[in-house]
């Protein structure tokens, strides 16, 4: 029976048989973190957060880093080597949050921590057991998880997404299937055994796995599966959890964001043999590992520019029911379409940049200072009308690109600046991305890029004038998003 098993069966009052050290006793041999790590963690500490269920104010804990410093290393050298945790480091307050207006039953609540934060001492140990955690880990992680890596965000998995399809679509009487699949209480359903099997195969030291898999105690139940939400190793636990479930090939391809998985299909002449095969073994997997599937949300979109459509699509069936096609689908915050068309995610921009500039109008009628009024349009307003805006800013129609401009001038005149273009800021974020894949090689979309380098020079990769900006954009619109042949991209004259 594990610690963390025995420690649930105590109840919410146990405490955690933690030895005491006297000042003379060394170190545990098998210490993992150091002093300057332990420093480093509580320096980073948010002085303006509530204390947590054991009234440690965080500010306290900065303040006092050098006298605290030396105590806390000893004690997490400790806690690690022992394989036990105090029961009040891991104790959190969990509120359910509807996630509609009027909920009917459990499914329709969040479970999200409020007031009440886990033990700030239990963060920084978490994040030191991250900080080592993630180099054991990293050769055995998916490349195609694009969901709390460095370096890699919501825009790159887009960015490969589209890529895929925009290849394929060049090539004749070639389509492009997409199952988008959607889980019930991921984060809730992890079940702890199986993740330290997964985690001890990694060959991630024991004491770290411990650290990692600690239950949570409420008053009236022991939770035995799920991953603590609010805390800091919980995402990259998840991510570990599904690292396994992996598939990367020419015509298709497993891709995920966190829990947002989708598989990507790439049909010709009909094939579609490998297609439904990676959807029924995904299938499996989660029930093998205990993932619960939401049939109903799940959807699969269909992208078919051919003139003549011979016959018709044939629907994927998950668990005896047939997922549903669907026109367009919202990934990661982005309305994609079936013909590629980005007219339903403008129109969503626009609706959203228009109430947000609302706000804008009332705060500059209250005087507000100009430079406040340029953080809140930054903030609020700008983020989202151009919210992920390399991915789409080239391939926009005239009259989409004009309703999205129409609201930058508008905010223009509420703030009395002039702000750069849809197109502007478009182009200096592509060159930015373009920049950021080329020198970060872990990035999927590295190689791809590094094969066209010899098509433009060194000094123009560094070039920071309009001219160069439009440039590069419009190549990593080719590359990454917009399907132009090679042979045209290399004939595109940057000098």
């Amino acid at each position: 029976m594990s610690v963390w098993t025995a420690l649930s069966q105590q109840g919410t009052h146990a405490t955690c048989p933690l030895r005491t050290m006297d000042s003379n006793s060394p170190p545990p041999q098998s210490a993992l973190f150091t002093p300057l790590y332990v420093r480093r963690q509580l320096r980073k500490l948010p002085a303006g957060k509530a204390a947590g269920p054991d009234g440690v104010s965080p500010r306290v804990l900065r303040v006092c880093t050098e006298q605290l410093c030396g105590v806390l290393h000893r004690v997490f050298n400790m806690s690690l080597s022992l394989q036990k945790v105090p029961v009040i480091w891991k104790t959190s307050c969990l509120v359910p949050v509807p996630k509609k207006p009027q909920p009917s039953g459990f499914s329709d609540y969040r479970p999200r921590r409020k007031t009440l934060t886990p033990a700030h001492i239990m963060k920084i140990l978490e994040r030191l057991v991250l900080e080592q955690l993630r180099p054991m880990v990293r050769p055995h992680l998916d490349p195609l998880q694009f969901a709390y890596q460095p370096r890699i965000g919501v825009e790159d998995a887009i960015i490969y997404l589209l890529n895929c399809v925009y290849a394929h679509l060049d090539k004749p009487g070639s389509t492009v299937r997409v199952t988008f699949f959607d889980f019930s209480s991921a984060f809730n359903t992890i079940r702890p055994t199986l993740l330290g099997d997964k985690l001890t195969a990694m060959l991630v030291d024991p004491p770290l796995v411990t650290c990692a898999l600690r239950h949570c105690v409420s008053d009236t139940m022991v939770s035995n599966t799920g991953a603590p939400q609010g805390t800091v190793l919980s995402p990259f636990l998840f991510i570990l959890y599904i690292t396994d479930l992996s598939y990367q090939t020419e015509s298709c391809h497993l891709q995920k964001f966190s829990d947002d998985s989708a598989v990507v299909g790439c049909i010709s002449k009909g094939e579609e043999a490998e297609y439904r095969a990676v959807v029924d073994n995904f299938v499996t997997w989660c029930e093998q590992n205990h993932l619960q599937l939401n049939t109903t949300k799940t959807n699969e979109l269909v992208v078919d520019l051919r003139r003549s459509k011979k016959t018709p699509m044939t629907p994927v069936s998950i668990l005896g029911h047939n997922v549903d096609f669907v026109e367009h689908y919202k990934y990661l915050g982005v309305f994609i379409d079936n013909k590629l068309d980005w007219t339903k995610n403008t129109e969503v921009l626009y609706k959203k940049g228009q109430s947000r500039l609302y706000f804008l109008r009332r705060l500059r009628s209250f005087n507000i200072y100009r430079t406040m009024l340029r953080m809140f349009y930054e903030s609020t307003v700008a983020s989202a009308i151009l919210f992920a805006v390399m991915c789409w800013g080239s391939r926009l129609r005239v009259a989409d690109a004009n309703r999205l401009n129409k609201l930058i001038r508008k905010a223009s005149d509420v703030l009395g600046v002039e702000l750069d273009t849809l197109t502007a800021v478009s182009d200096r974020r592509m060159l930015l991305k373009l920049r950021a894949i080329l020198h970060y090689g872990s990035h999927p979309l590295h190689n791809a890029l590094v094969i066209q380098r010899s098509s433009f020079s060194e000094r123009l990769i560094g070039c920071v004038s309009i001219v160069g900006c439009v440039a590069l954009a419009h190549l990593l619109s080719a590359l990454a998003l917009g399907g132009i042949p090679i042979a045209i991209i290399r004939a595109i004259p940057f000098l």
